[in-house]
C-alpha cells in the first residue's frame, strides 16, 4: 500500500534531491551540523520533498487524466521508473488519501523548519505555493520552468538558513542562479520533451513543444554549461579552502552527468536521450554532496 504513495511522491527521486540541501549546508558551513540539527534537517526535507512532489500531482490530477486519456502511462525514468506513475491519474489512489499523505508530511515539514529556522517556515510555504503556480501554468507559457527553477531551489536554499542565519544575499543568487540553471537544463526541459506527445495532446506550453527539438535542445547545452560554469564560482561560497582539486572536481562531475549527455540530446533528439539526461542529472546533486563531503573531512582531518 505504501508503494502507491511513495509512487505518488516520487520518492526514489525525492531521496535523490534531498542531496543538494545537503550539498548547501556543507557548502556554507564547512563541517557537520551537529548531530540533533542533522537529524531534524534530514526529516524535514524528506517530509518537504515528499509533500511538494506529491502537491504536483494532486494539482495537475485532471490535467494528468487528459494527458494519458487513451493512451498508457510510461514507466517513467530509471530513477523513478514504476508502473504506478501518477497514481491519482491511474486511480490507484484516490484524491483523499492523496491530500492526507500531503498533509501529513507537509506538516511534518513545517514543524520542522520551524524547529531549525522559523524563516524557512517561509520558505517551505512559498516551494508550496510556486508548486501550483507551476502546475496551473502548464497551458499558458513555457516560462513555467523558470518557476520550476525556484521550486526545486527552495530546499537547498532552505538548508543554508539552517547553518548560517544570514547568508550574505549576492552568495546566495550565485547558488540559486547555479540550482535554477540545473533544474532547467537537466530536470524540467528534459522531462517536458519525454512527455511531448502528452503535453501536445492537452495544449501544453512547454519548452520542447514551443521552440522544436533543435532550439530546446540548444538551450539544454547552453544552460547546464552555464550550470558546469557557474559551480566553478561556489567555492566562493565556503569557509574553507577547496583548492585546484574541488575544481576540477565539479568540473568533471558537471561534463559527465550533464553537459555530454545534453549534447547528446541535441545531436539525436531523441525522448530517450531526454530521459537519459533527466537520470544522469538526477544524480548531480548526490555527486556534488559526496564532492564536498571528501573536502570537508580532509579539511577537518588537516586541522584535527
Amino acid at each position: 500500500m505504501l508503494s502507491r504513495f511513495f509512487a505518488l511522491s516520487r520518492t526514489t527521486h525525492g531521496v535523490l534531491d534531498i542531496a543538494m540541501p545537503g550539498f548547501a549546508a556543507l557548502l556554507w558551513l564547512g563541517k557537520f551540523p551537529d548531530w540533533p540539527v542533522l537529524l531534524l534537517s534530514l526529516l524535514t526535507a524528506f517530509a518537504g520533498y515528499t509533500a511538494i512532489y506529491a502537491l504536483n500531482d494532486l494539482v495537475a490530477i485532471k490535467t494528468d487524466r487528459e494527458k494519458f486519456a487513451g493512451g498508457t502511462i510510461n514507466e517513467g525514468y530509471s530513477v523513478e521508473a514504476s508502473a504506478m506513475r501518477y497514481p491519482l491519474a491511474q486511480n490507484i489512489l484516490s484524491a483523499r488519501q492523496g491530500w492526507l499523505w500531503f498533509g501529513v508530511w507537509y506538516a511534518i515539514a513545517l514543524v520542522g523548519a520551524w524547529l531549525l529556522n522559523p524563516v524557512i517556515v517561509w520558505i517551505v510555504l512559498a516551494a508550496a505555493v510556486l508548486e501550483v503556480i507551476y502546475c496551473r501554468l502548464l497551458k499558458v507559457t513555457y516560462w513555467r520552468t523558470l518557476v520550476s527553477g525556484l521550486v526545486k531551489s527552495a530546499g537547498p536554499v532552505a538548508a543554508v538558513f539552517v547553518v548560517e542565519p544570514r547568508p550574505a544575499l549576492p552568495l546566495l543568487l550565485l547558488m540559486l542562479v547555479w540550482l535554477i540553471l540545473w533544474e532547467i537544463g537537466g530536470q524540467n526541459i528534459p522531462a517536458d520533451w519525454n512527455d511531448v506527445e502528452e503535453d501536445r495532446r492537452v495544449g501544453a506550453k512547454t519548452i520542447p513543444l514551443t521552440f522544436g527539438p533543435e532550439r530546446a535542445g540548444l538551450i539544454v547545452v547552453i544552460t547546464l554549461v552555464l550550470t558546469t560554469l557557474v559551480s566553478l564560482f561556489l567555492p566562493l561560497i565556503a569557509p574553507i579552502p577547496l583548492g585546484l582539486p574541488y575544481l576540477l572536481g565539479t568540473a568533471c562531475i558537471g561534463l559527465f552527468l550533464l553537459v555530454l549527455p545534453g549534447i547528446q540530446l541535441y545531436q539525436k533528439r531523441e525522448s530517450r536521450q531526454a530521459a537519459r539526461l533527466f537520470d544522469r542529472a538526477s544524480y548531480y546533486p548526490l555527486a556534488q554532496l559526496t564532492l564536498i563531503t571528501i573536502f570537508v573531512l580532509l579539511h577537518a582531518w588537516k586541522v584535527g
